[in-house]
């Protein structure tokens, strides 16, 4: 392992700074279970790592009725996964983070981690853009908050500066009469890269879809929204047959490629599958949501 020079700032202003001197040769520590096996391995050999687990308030997990959910930059997958709230109003989310690794990375990883990570197959992607959720960043400049489908730019890349530290995620209190599912498929239950993911939240009203967000993970270089499929849905009454038609819409949504997991016709397949499994169990807990 190559040596580097260790930081931990106090305040997000002193880390923003030592982000700027480095010029683009320090990488930030939160959770580290990706930072520091690439270390490691020599992926990546950053001349600073800075540990911002001493800056205050960045451990906070809230659910407000009006501003909706936070999720500091230390708060772990496995706290979001056993949260109560989150399991109450984002079923989608909790279910990603359940799929996430094993039980000892999700007592480390932390979710805006795996945000910053930017992996196509990224469990907690799809249903955080598919709830509305947005990212807030802090830099020499000031704060500025972000959606995460226009924050993830490409496989492993984001619209953060090199100053930039990422500290929390809000996410939308969802309408009432709301349903919120994540479907994974892979080779494996667990500790399992997606091979496709689809996540739903769909809101209804005495049977008509009001608003609706698919997004299907896995299948293109970032998250991808599947906006046919959102536009067949909303403002009409769903019914099995139009589930079936925005699936086949979803389908051609997709923008998969073949690799070692699974064919691009095989992954595009599964994105109808998996896209009218996920609709049919977001009607359902839509209509006994309050």
């Amino acid at each position: 392992m190559r040596a580097f020079d260790y930081f931990e700032p106090a305040t997000l202003a002193e880390a923003s700074a030592m982000l700027h001197r480095s010029g683009g040769r320090a990488s930030v520590l939160a959770g580290g279970t990706d930072l520091l096996v690439q270390i490691k391995e020599s992926v990546r050999a950053p001349a600073q790592v800075i540990n911002i687990k001493k800056i205050p308030g960045m451990d906070m997990l809230a659910f407000d009725a009006a501003a909706g959910l936070r999720i500091g930059a230390l708060v772990t997958t496995r706290a979001v996964e056993t949260s109560g709230f989150v399991q109450r109003h984002y079923a989608g989310l909790a279910r990603a983070v359940t799929d996430f690794a094993s039980i000892q990375v999700r007592h480390r990883a932390t979710v805006v981690g795996n945000v910053c990570r930017a992996s196509p197959s990224a469990d907690s992607l799809a249903p955080l853009i598919a709830d509305g959720a947005s990212v807030h960043l802090y830099g020499l400049s000031g704060s500025r908050a972000m959606r995460i489908e226009d924050f993830v730019t490409g496989a492993g890349r984001t619209a953060i500066a090199a100053d930039e530290i990422a500290t929390r995620l809000t996410v939308p209190a969802p309408a009432p009469h709301t349903g919120k599912v994540y479907l994974k498929h892979g080779r494996r239950v667990q500790m399992e890269l997606a091979t496709v993911g689809v996540a739903v939240s769909l809101t209804v009203n005495e049977g008509r879809c009001t608003e609706v967000g698919i997004v299907l993970a896995a299948v293109g270089p970032t998250p991808v929204r599947a906006v046919h499929a959102e536009q067949l849905l909303r403002g009409q009454r769903v019914t099995d047959a139009l589930i079936l038609q925005a699936a086949h819409a979803a389908a051609g949504d997709a923008r998969p490629i073949s690799d070692v997991r699974a064919s691009a016709s095989y992954r595009r397949q599964m994105v109808g599958v998996l896209t009218r499994r996920a609709l049919e169990q977001a009607m359902e807990a839509a209509t006994c949501a309050p």
